[in-house]
């Protein structure tokens, strides 16, 4: 296949890291696995910090970036010019929420295939090891064999925990429910996976709602941005013109009369006698 043969260099680092963490740290080969993914999710954790903050940025600059889409609702590709700019303003990258995803995908394909020949190219080499993870579930055999239905009903709960965690991180109502919808509408596509997958699956759910836990409280959410006022701001009123400095004179701001002045008539004392 030609996905395999692309992901041969990624199936070679984890087939040696595997037989490391077995013949060399002592782990049966479902531990092994196990300890796979703890050093997988320790190295990706520079991506999950900064995803977690673009999405804590996407979240607060969430009505700006509505009130642009809504101003330019008719001209999309306006919209989208505009958008790119308020992302470079404010120092937002709307991709890096995707990143952790991104490497992970390569990592669990080429765990699917080193998984597949298992038991025939690595297990040979080892006679005395076991595949047994708790002594309930051999990690080459589909996970609907045996006890691994009961390892697909924890990945079901630690995946909608996991899950829940990154939709509290979003605004659209919709976005939350499609991601809580999708570990459900997965389980008839892993039902044939090996079961060795579903516990690198499973320790990745219980690792991301840990580091939720943690970094919710070690990185509280920023401070919104200031709310800028519609209103313009008064104008200044224009600088008087000084006088001559002179105390008694009259100032020069005021405007000069001109013309004969006005008389004023006054009204006669008294008047007639009652």
């Amino acid at each position: 296949m030609i996905v395999a043969g692309i992901l041969s260099p990624i199936e070679n680092v984890l087939t040696e890291v595997l037989t490391w963490l077995h013949d060399s740290a002592g782990f049966t080969w479902a531990w092994s696995i196990v300890a796979l993914t703890v050093i997988v999710r320790m190295l990706l954790v520079p991506l999950a910090i900064r995803q977690i903050h673009s999405m804590q940025s996407l979240q607060i600059h969430a009505p700006e970036m509505k009130a642009i889409q809504q101003r330019y609702k008719a001209d999309r590709q306006r919209q989208s010019e505009e958008l790119m700019k308020f992302y470079r303003e404010n120092k937002i990258n709307p991709y890096a929420s995707c990143l952790p995803i991104v490497f992970q995908i390569p990592i669990f394909i080429a765990l699917f295939f080193v998984l597949r020949d298992f038991e025939d190219e690595i297990f040979p080499q080892f006679p005395e090891s076991t595949l047994q993870w708790l002594n309930l579930v051999d990690i080459t055999e589909p996970t609907k064999d045996g006890w691994g239905p009961v390892l697909l009903v924890v990945y079901v709960i630690s995946q909608l925990t996991s899950t829940w965690l990154m939709s509290t991180q979003m605004q659209s109502t919709a976005q939350r429910v499609m991601i809580m919808v999708l570990p459900v509408v997965f389980i008839p596509f892993i039902l044939n996976f090996p079961s060795g997958l579903m516990i690198y699956w499973l320790t990745t759910n219980l690792w991301t709602t840990g580091q939720g836990i943690v970094t919710r409280r070690l990185m509280p959410r920023p401070p919104p941005p200031p709310k800028r006022s519609s209103r313009t701001p008064p104008r200044e009123e224009p600088a008087v013109a000084q006088g001559d400095g002179s105390a008694d004179g009259p100032e020069t701001g005021a405007p000069a009369r001109t013309g004969t002045p006005k008389r004023v008539k006054r009204k006669k004392k008294g008047g007639r006698p009652r």
